[in-house]
């Protein structure tokens, strides 16, 4: 973060320093020294102080006087400035720590502003933490606040929609075509680096067009079960637990758009979905040979 937009420059012409002030920029700079150190305690006490005094400096009502506007514009911008740096420090030192201590920041972060870009980052670091400290039953209550505050977020949507999909469907295809949504509105921001965001971002459209397909496909919602699945595939590579019902899903929906539409070729691209997923030992190993089957012998006596 660029620090020399924080450097305190408002002193009023003929008089002193206000108090307040003063003792804004001198608590701001023992932040920034225990968040160079990496000083986890004096971090979340300093960020939470800090915060306070720059949220009540930032709320300076007005002055009536036209000659002072500028002078208040400066504080109040100041003071914004810095309340934003405490949000950068609790983040920046919590996604170096370790997991207790992810937890702790994050946390802080989360109650300072919900609506942080920082927490908006830091969320699946967060949520990671709290499944390495045993706390994985908090994720959901976690998980439901931040998309209240962060409702495009990728990692919220992404365990939101894969918490959802056994026992609440419809729950989970609503996330999974939001998680995608996001996906491809979101680009890089500049402090992360390019294979890591491609990464990130194929994951949530990996995660997204896979949930949203099988469920579609449970529901024999064909057309759309085939839109997703075929945009999931080519990222599922090496991932046989989620390419078997991808294949099996792909091959029923297109022996049934096959059947519906007398396309010869659809029929048979289903038995060779089929076919595919026949050859990944899984639950649905047997089922999909035997749907091969029948697919190429109907497909056979088509024209």
């Amino acid at each position: 973060m660029n620090l020399s937009i924080l450097t305190l420059a408002v002193v009023l012409v003929g008089a002193p320093v206000p108090v307040a002030a003063a003792d804004l920029e001198s608590t701001f700079q023992s932040l920034k020294d225990a968040e160079a150190k990496g000083d986890a305690a004096l971090v979340k006490k300093l960020a939470v102080e800090t915060g306070a005094m720059a949220k009540a400096a930032a709320a300076e009502a007005a002055p009536a006087d036209a000659d002072e506007k500028q002078a208040w514009t400066d504080r109040v911008k100041y003071a914004q400035d810095v309340q934003s740096y405490t949000e950068y420090a609790l983040y920046a030192v919590a996604v170096k720590g370790p997991a207790a201590t992810t937890v702790d920041l994050m946390s802080t972060l989360e109650e300072q502003n919900p609506k942080s870009k920082y927490l908006d980052q830091g969320y699946g670091t967060y949520l990671g933490a709290l499944e390495q400290t045993g706390a994985s039953a908090k994720i959901p209550a976690v998980v439901e606040k931040g998309l209240q505050n962060l409702p495009e977020n990728e990692d919220l949507l992404l365990v939101a929609a894969r918490n959802a999909q056994a026992k609440q469907p419809d729950k989970a295809l609503a996330y999974a075509n939001r998680l995608v949504a996001a996906a491809n509105k979101h680009t890089r921001p500049e402090n992360i680096a390019a294979a890591d965001w491609d990464r990130k971002h194929n994951i949530s459209l990996e995660y997204g067009h896979w949930i949203a397909g099988v469920i579609h496909g449970e529901k024999q919602q064909y057309l759309a079960a085939d839109k997703d699945l075929r945009a999931a595939l080519p990222l599922l590579k090496g991932n046989d637990a989620m390419m078997g019902p991808a294949l099996f899903h792909l091959g029923m929906a297109n022996y049934n758009l096959g059947k519906m539409t007398n396309s010869k070729a659809k029929v048979l691209e289903g038995a060779k979905f089929s076919e595919d997923c026949a050859k990944i030992t899984g639950p649905y190993t047997d089922q999909a040979w035997h749907n091969a089957q029948v697919m190429k012998t109907e497909a056979g006596q088509m024209r």
